[in-house]
């Protein structure tokens, strides 16, 4: 197994648990961005630099995600492709998208989009809490004990 990490959104605090997450059990983490990105000097910490462009990124990371994989993004058709190759997603709040419930949170997104698309101000996500952290730390932690090689 091995955490892909759409690392262009991917909040620094939550980067910080991955890196400490990556050196505790040693499963390879790769960030991939399209901005290089600086890493801690690791054995199982890996950053892939993609050109500028749309999704491009996201195109990276399911092309070598692999059964199994555990993916880190927000990016929810992305996480929708990952799931249909057999990934794992979870988001940085700490809630992991599933086959139960892509297609709503698909359906979700596409709905704000339509919005957003007609002039209406749906505003941003609301900021990464001090709990929202905890959330995440704690699935990752849980998925990492059931499916990591630790």
């Amino acid at each position: 197994m091995q955490i892909w990490v759409d690392a262009d959104a991917c909040p620094k605090v939550i980067k910080d648990i991955l890196f400490r997450a990556a050196e505790r059990t040693k499963i390879t983490t790769t960030l991939v961005a399209n901005q290089l990105l600086q890493t801690p000097p690791s054995l199982y910490i890996k950053a892939i630099q993609v050109p500028a462009g749309f999704d491009v990124a996201d195109h990276k990371i399911v092309e070598q995600v692999n059964f199994g994989d555990l993916v880190i993004t927000a990016d929810i058709p992305l996480a929708a492709d990952v799931i249909e190759k057999g990934g794992h997603v979870l988001n940085p709040r700490g809630e992991f998208y599933t086959k139960d419930t892509i297609r709503e949170f698909l359906s979700v997104r596409n709905f704000m989009d339509e919005l957003r698309g007609s002039g209406v101000n749906t505003g941003g996500p609301s900021a990464l809490s001090q709990s929202d952290r905890q959330v995440f730390a704690n699935q990752l932690d849980r998925f990492l004990a059931k499916y990591g090689k630790c």
